[in-house]
């Protein structure tokens, strides 16, 4: 019998590496197929403007241009626009985070009459396009006098019925006793969602970070409407400003598009960990 198993282990071996080498294989063809337009993109940053679109392409420049690293700084006013990305970015991630996960402990673990329509209703906002209410948004925005402000900006995008979702989802994990262990020892709703929920919900809390971080530094559309200062402007509308009307240095815009990728790479790095964990464990519960 132990000859047979054994004999029937053998056999179905080799089929198995194959499949397995057969799965990396696509894997590796995957990765590389996503990677590519990024490797084009700092491969052209490396160019002079009339090597970039030839053909075939170049990876390996004959002679790197890292100049073009230097007069991105000079040609537009990227620091500042660095600045205001920033000022916009972490400040908007900051807020999602606290209403986000505050509105999902109540959600979760508050009884209160009409919660469970009420979360129905602003989760099913999600579905409702940002161009359908654009231009009543404005609207609101010119009344309140926030246009052309960071300010007006960061206050449209604290509230994201995405992050609410998913931190209650998260939420609903932790179990009941827990929660009502706390409360005996005299710790007030506020003190659980300090000490308790935020402590276990890190998972969470990373992946709403990075995907905050990620809409907020890469918009265009909401800046390009709101902001017409120069002094303003965010990132994304800086690096426009490399497209003149007769012109377009695309080895500077890619040499730009590169640093401006940079903020972005650490922060996954640092928080990947807790980004896959947290995209794993988040939708369990429901």
């Amino acid at each position: 019998m132990k000859n047979s198993t054994e004999f029937v282990h053998v056999r179905r071996k080799p089929s198995a590496v194959i499949g397995r080498v057969l799965l990396y294989i696509l894997i590796i063809a995957g990765c590389i197929i996503m990677l590519m337009p990024f490797a084009w993109m700092i491969s052209s940053s490396l160019k002079v403007e009339k090597d970039v679109f030839t053909y075939p392409i170049r990876w390996i420049p004959a002679e790197p241009r890292w100049k073009n690293y230097q007069l991105i700084w000079e040609k537009v006013p990227l620091l500042n626009g660095f600045k205001n990305s920033a000022i916009m970015t972490l400040s908007t991630m900051v807020l999602q985070i606290t209403t986000s996960s505050l509105a999902a402990y109540a959600f979760a673990k508050l009884e209160f009459k009409g919660r469970n329509l009420l979360f129905l209703i602003y989760v099913t906002t999600i579905a409702i396009p940002w161009q359908v209410y654009m231009v009543p948004q404005y609207i609101m925005m010119s009344g309140w006098h926030l246009t052309d402000s960071l300010g007006g900006l960061i206050l449209m995008h604290a509230f994201t019925a995405f992050g609410v979702f998913m931190m209650r989802q998260f939420y609903m994990g932790v179990p009941n006793e827990l929660i009502e262990a706390a409360r005996i020892d005299g710790l007030s709703e506020l003190g659980i969602w300090i000490k308790l929920m935020i402590p276990l919900s890190k998972p969470a809390v990373a992946t709403l970070a990075i995907t905050a971080f990620i809409f907020e530094w890469n918009d265009f559309m909401g800046p390009r409407i709101y902001l017409s200062s120069m002094s303003k402007q965010t990132l994304q509308l800086v690096l426009r400003l490399f497209n003149t009307q007769y012109s377009s240095n695309y080895a500077q815009m890619m040499a730009a598009a590169t640093v401006a990728l940079v903020p972005v790479f650490i922060l996954f790095v640092f928080l990947q960990r807790y980004f896959v964990e947290g995209v794993a464990t988040s939708g369990l519960k429901g």
